[in-house]
């Protein structure tokens, strides 16, 4: 599955044994993107340390839908099977469109989304592929559409940082869980009461 063999989940640090039985809990399973990289417990908790200060920030001009709109496009452009699937899913849970991660990650401009996003997504992608080409005129082209430029930052941040997720998952061969195909596509089944 792996290039690279997952760690034994009793051998890893409390703290980090302690947030994945949280995931597992919440989720069902656990993502191998947390065992994979938990190989190097340093590196996992600077990861995620900057993982949850990108997607779970609270005071941010982009919802928990935008930010996984950006990874998926960013992680297709990146050829990024793992973040695809996986953000993906993700994306479509917060979106309530189950159309929408395939539409992004094929391509973002003839998906069904707001001429926000688009704009958006226009940033990301020159982020991610001509950083060095961005001007003035991308700022204002996202200031039209209500960005600040706080926002702006947390856009390229987020692209930047899933570039780093990106060619770590590929190179390593991290594969998405069978359970991120079916999320947000088949209704969950309710647990009995």
């Amino acid at each position: 599955m792996s290039r690279y063999p997952h760690p034994d989940l009793a051998n890893l640090p409390e703290d980090i044994r302690a947030r994945i039985l949280e995931v597992q809990e919440k989720s069902g399973f656990i993502p191998n993107v947390f065992l994979a990289l938990a190989r190097r417990p340093a590196e996992w908790r600077a990861f995620f340390a900057y993982h949850d200060a990108l997607m779970l920030k609270e005071d941010s001009g982009l919802s928990k839908g935008d930010r996984e709109m950006i990874v998926t496009t960013t992680s297709a452009a990146n050829q990024c099977l793992y973040c695809v699937v996986a953000h993906g899913a993700i994306l479509r849970i917060y979106e309530k469109k189950p159309l929408v991660a395939d539409q992004v990650a094929v391509n973002y401009r003839k998906a069904d989304i707001t001429p926000r996003q688009r704009a958006m997504l226009d940033f990301a992608m020159k982020v991610c592929q001509r950083s060095h080409e961005i001007g003035e005129e991308d700022f204002a082209a996202l200031h039209a559409h209500g960005f600040s430029d706080e926002d702006i930052w947390d856009i390229a941040a987020i692209t930047a940082f899933f570039g780093l997720s990106n060619r770590m998952a590929s190179f390593s061969n991290m594969q998405p869980n069978p359970e991120f195909y079916l999320l947000g596509r088949v209704p969950r089944e309710k647990k009995p009461a």
